[in-house]
């Protein structure tokens, strides 16, 4: 059984408590007048969401929910200030969509690798008797407590960020598709719903060293705009997309006819959002080595003028010419090709 994964879930997070200031004073020798030397109280420690580019699931959230900064440390005396607290560092995939469930705003949205967005702010330390210290109060006994972090309850929402979506009804091939052209490895089975949460998979170009990636979410049913079947968790996963795959099942299983799967899936991915249907989209049809799928092709071709790829997951026909028209697409459609490492030399 492959690892969990969880694309939504609710976490609490608390930023840390500034430390309290000192009141404290000198006490030397041949010093009988010594003033105040009380420190500041620490910082408390910020909650910060940081995009990471190699986490592609919230699973951790699901099951550690709760998430606290560190306490500032409290001033001393000889003007010693506190420690700063801990900060709490939540390590999100990109796509990630950050809403607060007290106000139902989105407060961040991670969608660079590197990205850094404070959630929660610590407190501020308080001030220790220093600084209350004037011409007319040599000796001041006041101090002041830390300030509260903030903190609250947030809706995290993952949205995956892919260059290519892969758009299919169940068994169109989706599963065999990425394993074929990516390093995804998505378990296959003669039942509908293969994948159950979108796989992520890389498409790599070792020839000019980049790279893109390839979001296979669950094949689409009818109905999923109106949330049937897994709805609007699977649609959700291609809004980022820069293009969008169209597989089709040209052989026509379980007595589908391809050209009425074809308008099926332009219609709903027109009701969930018209304005998916203006992304670059690129057509294939899967399944060519079986002769009933080429002669379900010609009439595909009659009633859809699109251009069309063909290809077979089986036997391999026409996947090097898909991967490199995925490329082509997605840079002609201003998409950013993602670098990959280069070999020792």
């Amino acid at each position: 059984m492959g690892a969990m994964f969880v694309d939504e879930c609710t976490i609490k997070a608390q930023a840390g408590e500034g430390g309290r200031g000192c009141a404290s004073f000198r006490r030397e020798k041949y010093e009988p007048w010594g003033g105040p030397n009380g420190g500041d109280g620490g910082r408390g420690g910020d909650i910060v969401l940081l995009g990471d580019d190699d986490t592609n699931n919230l699973v951790d959230y699901k099951f550690q929910p709760h998430w606290k900064a560190g306490r500032g440390e409290h001033g001393m005396g000889k003007d010693c200030n506190g420690r700063e607290g801990d900060t709490r560092v939540l390590r999100l995939p990109l796509g990630t969509v950050v809403t607060d469930l007290a106000t139902g705003h989105v407060v961040a949205e991670l969608i660079e690798d590197g990205q850094r967005i404070v959630l929660c702010k610590g407190g501020n330390g308080g001030w220790g008797n220093t600084h209350f210290k004037s011409s007319t109060h040599q000796a001041p006994r006041r101090a002041n407590a830390g300030q509260p972090g903030e903190g609250g309850e947030f809706r995290l929402v993952l949205k995956s960020i892919a260059d290519v979506g892969l758009v299919g009804f169940p068994n169109a091939g989706k599963s065999s598709l990425t394993t074929r052209i990516t390093r995804a490895r998505p378990r296959t089975a003669a039942y509908p719903f293969t994948t159950l949460h979108p796989q992520i998979g890389v498409i790599e170009y070792p020839v000019t060293y980049d790279r893109l990636l390839l979001a296979d979410v669950p094949g689409l049913i009818a109905g999923a705009s109106e949330n049937r079947g897994l709805g609007h968790r699977f649609l959700r996963h291609i809004e980022r997309c820069t293009l969008l795959m169209l597989l089709v099942d040209m052989a026509g299983a379980d007595n589908r006819d391809p050209r009425e799967d074809y308008a099926t899936l332009l219609r709903e991915l027109k009701l969930y959002d018209p304005a998916l249907l203006k992304k670059p989209r690129i057509v294939v049809a899967n399944k060519l080595d079986l002769p009933v799928a080429k002669a379900n092709l010609v009439k595909f071709k009659r009633r859809h003028k699109v251009t069309v790829l063909g290809i077979s997951c089986l036997t391999g026909t026409g996947l090097e010419t898909l991967r490199l028209a995925l490329r082509r697409r997605v840079i002609a459609a201003g998409g950013r090709l993602r670098v990959m490492s280069k070999p020792a030399a």
